[in-house]
């Protein structure tokens, strides 16, 4: 069980004694203003916590205006003009949307707080991932217009299934689409028991006057400017009694006073600090979450101070957060490192990235421990080989340590246990890597990333993109873990692995912004086989006679297919020596060759045995190199023989949807030319579907199953088979 260090005369839903707003409240605010760097130097006094929600929900500006309410910054800037502190990318500028991961440090109280604001558009999922990663608590962000979608309740039942502690936050409450009690209901529907709110918004004529506390039953009033507290007029007793018993009956059965319930019950009045105290231990262990909200009024933004406070509060510390799984570098789990900063070194790198200018800049989690500047660590990365980043283990030394605050490198000291912090010039260190002591090194079990499931084929514009190419993808390679880059010896291309559209175009725009590379897409090629499709006997002729020696070597081969998978099977029948015994292998290793490059389409072939029967040889003409060139030829006039088949890979596709898109998702993969093998419940409303498909028909799969699910749909595909192209669509790529 966790325990909660409580100020005295702190709630979740309480101003503090003194009154007044939050820059005059936050004994921090002159440390965090821009510029100046916060810093803790105890993980008690640290709270990281992420914003999670749909793209539009309002996370950038929840961050501008707790910045600004902690005197972080002067005055909140807009998504729209370009000018917020995490939206500072030139991507998220022109888009208007978050694309990464930002830190926006704050302090409230003596408490800093880092705000890690991610993207809501799942095709930056690894971002989002990162930041749960980074923090010990989430804020799960809702738009008061638009409610919660899927990709946001899948990543409730996430942190669900890791015990993260959470908080819902309802945004734009002054919307004219706006309703309260919609969406609350929505969101406990959504995300199930223990979610109760602790304000109810006070709205007139499309502003927010203020808030009324459930708990202390105060009206606190925000339209003078600053927040006043008020008795709440007679009109909201209804609707505060409603409310407040479900909210105070949902403290009770998380409390550890099992005898609060039926003094409850039987009428007793429960002190209000008991109930914050339980509310607060239950918030940071996980099984309540609180509803804040937030919007705008004639005084200025409403709900920053409680919402401070609650994060402050009621959120766990690093101490209270366990950390992820940590093992040495031969995989053996290593135990006993806590949240120390007299501990061994174990931090990770959540986000990197590259600027042209400054170089590599890598943020980074300290989980034990202390990260100095100049000390030298020693780097792990494992896991994440197949897509590009090879495994490696190397000592570097630490450059200047910085807290970021937007384009902001501001200098500090240290960054000890339980802190982020930007670490400069770290030139091997990639997304995931372990930072742990040069003698005793360690690696974090990697965070769950997500499959790039959309494969794009890229090529240079010109030849001196080509040179700067392979440098910049490898750049782009280490910032993102969700990128896969492949190339692909048999079709000649360079395949792009992304999350989605969206994702790979900020990847071309960064290549050619920031790298100054230009590429263009190219139709994405699937590599196809071929095959036999019957039985012939064929002969390969190589006899050519010139001054010296010539060539002279004649093979007999039979050819025949074989079930799908079976490969190349190579049989020697020659009796009498009619071909050398030393020129057997030769005529192999020309048939291989041949097999290689195909006798139709320019695919290779596969799933034949070929046995060599007869032949003739020369004493002196014949050689290694004439009864390959023969073995290729017998080959080529085998084709001429019989049909050539042509065939396609076919995946095994598991899609897991939300039940109400079953019966599309069924539908679409039958238009696929796919094979649905059956469905499985899985519980909480989804369903997990299995189908055969052919590659060529799901390219873009990835692209159209969100769009079939409005973005609740995810896949897994596995090679399975090749399998016979059907004749139409074989005719048009032979013609190709």
């Amino acid at each position: 069980m966790r325990s909660v260090t409580l100020r005295a005369g702190a709630a979740l839903d309480q101003t503090d004694d003194a009154g007044g707003d939050v820059a005059e409240r936050n004994t921090g605010g002159a440390a965090g203003a821009a510029g100046r760097a916060p810093s803790a130097d105890r993980a008690d006094a640290i709270r990281n916590v992420v914003l999670v929600g749909h793209s539009g929900a309002g996370k950038t500006t929840l961050v501008e205006q707790l910045l600004a309410a902690t005197g972080t910054i002067q005055r909140p800037g807009r998504v729209e003009d370009g000018s917020t502190v995490s939206d500072f990318d030139e991507v998220e500028v022109r888009q208007q949307r978050s694309v990464n991961l930002t830190v926006a440090p704050i302090v409230h109280n003596g408490v800093k707080i880092n705000l890690l604001d991610t993207p809501g558009y799942a095709d930056f999922v690894g971002d989002l991932r990162a930041g749960l990663r980074a923090a010990d608590a989430a804020l799960f962000v809702v738009s008061a217009s638009d409610g919660v979608d899927g990709l946001t309740q899948m990543l409730w039942e996430e942190c669900a299934h890791v015990g993260m502690p959470r908080a819902v936050v309802i945004t734009k409450i002054d919307h004219q689409r706006a309703d309260f009690d919609e969406v609350l209901a929505i969101c406990q529907d959504a995300f199930g028991d223990g979610v109760a709110p602790l304000y109810l918004p006070v709205v007139t004529n499309g502003h927010v006057n203020g808030l009324i506390g459930l708990l202390t039953q105060k009206f606190y009033n925000y339209t003078g400017g600053g927040r006043a507290e008020k008795e709440p007029g007679a009109e909201y007793e209804a609707q505060i009694e409603a409310y407040r018993g479900s909210l105070i009956e949902g403290i009770i059965q998380e409390s550890e006073d099992e005898s609060l319930m039926d003094r409850y019950l039987a009428g007793e009045p429960i002190d209000t600090k008991v109930l914050i105290q339980d509310l607060e231990k239950a918030v940071a262990r996980g099984s309540f979450y609180p509803v804040l909200c937030t919007g705008v009024g004639p005084g200025g933004f409403v709900g920053a101070a409680e919402l401070l406070e609650g994060v402050t509060q009621g959120f766990p510390s690093p101490l209270e957060h366990p950390l992820p799984e940590i093992t040495d570098l031969e995989g053996k789990p290593v135990k006993g490192v806590t949240c120390d900063p007299d501990g061994p070194l174990v931090a990770e790198v959540v986000k990197t990235t590259s600027d042209p200018y400054v170089g590599r800049i890598s943020l980074v989690r300290v989980f034990s421990g202390t990260l100095r500047p100049d000390m030298t660590v020693h780097v792990s990365g494992h896991g994440l080989a197949e897509r590009g980043h090879e495994d490696h283990d190397v000592d570097e030394r630490i450059g200047t340590l910085s807290c970021p605050l937007g384009k902001q490198q501001r200098t500090v000291g240290k960054g000890v246990a339980g802190d982020i912090v930007a670490v400069a010039k770290l030139s091997r260190a990639e997304t995931g890597d372990t930072l742990s002591e040069v003698e005793r090194p360690l690696l974090m079990t990697a965070w769950t990333m997500p499959d790039p499931l959309l494969p794009v084929a890229i090529r240079a514009r010109s030849k001196a993109d080509e040179d700067k190419l392979s440098q910049a993808l490898a750049r782009l390679v280490a910032e993102d873990p969700t990128l896969r880059l492949e190339n692909n010896a048999e079709t000649k291309q360079l395949v792009l692995w992304c999350m989605g559209e969206a994702h790979t175009d900020v990847l071309l725009d960064r290549l050619s912004k920031r790298y100054g590379v230009e590429v263009e897409r190219v139709e994405l090629r699937v590599p196809l086989r071929e095959t036999f499709g019957g039985r012939c006997q064929a002969m390969g002729r190589n006899v050519k006679q010139t001054g010296g020696h010539g060539q002279y070597a004649i093979c007999h081969i039979e050819v025949e297919p074989l079930p799908s998978g079976s490969g190349f099977q190579f049989v020697d029948k020659i009796v009498g020596g009619v071909v050398p015994r030393q020129f057997i292998p030769s005529v192999e290793k020309g048939v291989r060759a041949q097999m290689e490059r195909g006798v139709v389409a320019g695919y290779p072939m596969v799933d034949i045995r070929v046995t060599l029967y007869d032949g003739k040889a020369h004493s002196v003409d014949s050689s290694d190199m004439a009864f390959q060139i023969a073995g290729q030829l017998a080959l080529k006039e085998a084709a001429s023989k019989v049909p050539t088949l042509l065939l396609e890979p076919v995946d095994e596709l598991s899609v897991l949807v939300a039940d109400d898109y079953v019966g599309s998702v069924m539908s679409d993969l039958s238009s696929r030319r796919g094979r649905v093998l059956g469905t499985e419940p899985v519980g909480a409303g989804r369903t997990l579907v299995k189908a055969e498909v052919p590659q060529l028909e799901i390219t873009r799969y990835a692209i159209d199953l969100r769009s079939m699910s409005h973005g609740t749909g995810t896949f897994h595909r596995s090679f399975l088979r090749y399998e016979p192209l059907p004749p139409h669509l074989a005719d048009k790529v032979a013609a190709d």
